[in-house]
C-alpha cells in the first residue's frame, strides 16, 4: 500500500485586512474539510501562499493544523524555499511542529540542473526523520522534475511521494509504470480538472486547492473512481470542472496565481467558511463584481443555496 492516498487539498491562508492570518477562518477552514472527507491535509502550498509568509509565521501555521486537526488526518507541510539549507531549516521547523512529511520542491532563482536538484532532495532528507515528497511545479520554479530524476530518488527512498503539478501527464503516467513493483510510492495529480482520468491510469490521489471550496465533491469523485464507477465519476468531474471556472473569472485584471487563488477564497466568503478574502501583496484580490460572478456558480454547481 502507497504511504498516502487520497485527497489531500492545499489549504488556504485566509488573511484579516491587514494581511495578518485569520486563524478563527484558518480553523474552520480546516474542519470544513476534515468534515467533507479529506484524507490529508498539505498546508503552505502554492494555494496557501507561502512565499509570502516569513519563517515565523510558516511555523504557527504548522503547529495550529497540527493542533486543530490532532491527530484526525495527517498533516503535510511545505518548506518552499530558494536553496537547499534554506529548506532545510523549514524542515526541521516543520518535523519539531508535528508535520508527517515535508513538501519540497526544486531549487528556483537558482539555475540548477537535474543532477544538483537530486542532490538538493537528498540533503533535505538526510536532514529529518520524516518523508520527503517531491513537488513537481515548473511554472513556479522554471525547472520540470525529469521522469528519471523522479524514479532515481523514489527508488533510492529519498521520496516517499510525489504532487504532480506539472500539467504533464504523460510524464506521470510513466513514472507510474517505472514505480510498479515499489508499493510504498505514491503519486498524486495536482489539477482539478482531470481527476478522473488521472486516477484511472493509477494515480493514488489528488491535490486540489478548488476543495477547500468543495471538499465532499472531490471525496466523491475519489471513492467513485476507487469503486470503478467511472461514468458516475465523469458526472461529477464534469460538475467540478463547471466550478473551476471561476479561476478565469478576474484573470487579465489579476495575475493567473490571484485568480486562482482569490477566487477560492471569495467562494469560502459566500459558504461561510472564512471572513474575507484579502490575498497576500502585491496580489489583487477578487472584487465585488466578480465574487457575483462566482456566486452564480456555485449556486450553478450546487454549493449555494442547499
Amino acid at each position: 500500500m502507497p504511504l498516502y492516498q487520497g485527497v489531500v487539498p492545499p489549504v488556504v491562508t485566509p488573511l484579516t485586512e491587514s494581511f495578518e492570518v485569520d486563524y478563527a477562518s484558518l480553523t474552520r477552514t480546516i474542519d470544513h474539510l476534515i468534515e467533507g472527507g479529506v484524507h490529508g491535509l498539505f498546508v503552505l502550498g502554492s494555494t496557501s501562499e507561502v512565499v509570502f509568509h516569513d519563517a515565523e509565521t510558516r511555523r504557527r501555521i504548522i503547529e495550529h493544523t497540527v493542533k486543530q486537526v490532532n491527530g484526525r488526518l495527517p498533516v503535510f507541510a511545505g518548506v518552499i524555499d530558494p536553496a537547499t539549507d534554506r529548506v532545510i531549516q523549514h524542515a526541521r521547523v516543520a518535523q519539531s511542529a508535528g508535520a508527517q512529511a515535508v513538501v519540497v520542491t526544486a531549487p528556483f532563482y537558482t539555475r540548477t540542473n537535474q543532477a544538483e536538484t537530486i542532490d538538493h532532495f537528498r540533503y533535505v532528507r538526510e536532514a529529518l526523520d520524516i518523508p520527503v515528497i517531491a513537488y513537481d511545479i515548473p511554472v513556479c520554479v522554471n525547472l520540470k522534475l525529469e521522469r528519471a530524476t523522479t524514479v532515481t530518488l523514489a527508488r533510492e527512498g529519498t521520496i516517499a511521494g510525489l504532487k504532480d503539478s506539472s500539467g504533464d501527464d504523460g510524464n506521470l503516467r510513466y513514472v507510474l509504470a517505472d514505480m510498479t513493483g515499489h508499493p510504498d510510492f505514491f503519486a498524486m495529480t495536482g489539477s482539478e480538472i482531470v481527476v478522473d482520468g488521472v486516477l484511472a491510469m493509477g494515480a493514488h490521489g489528488v491535490v486540489p486547492g478548488l476543495a477547500n471550496v468543495d471538499p465532499a465533491g472531490y471525496v466523491k469523485l475519489y471513492n467513485l473512481c476507487r469503486t470503478g464507477d467511472f461514468a458516475a465519476a465523469r458526472r461529477e468531474q464534469e460538475r467540478l470542472c463547471r466550478l473551476f471556472e471561476i479561476v478565469r473569472i478576474s484573470l487579465g485584471r489579476t495575475s493567473a496565481g490571484s485568480a486562482g487563488v482569490g477566487a477560492f477564497k471569495a467562494a469560502m466568503v459566500s459558504l461561510g467558511v472564512i471572513a474575507g478574502n484579502t490575498m497576500a501583496r502585491p496580489q489583487r484580490s477578487l472584487n465585488a463584481a466578480e465574487r457575483a460572478q462566482v456566486d452564480v456558480i456555485l449556486r450553478e454547481t450546487g454549493l449555494l443555496g442547499r
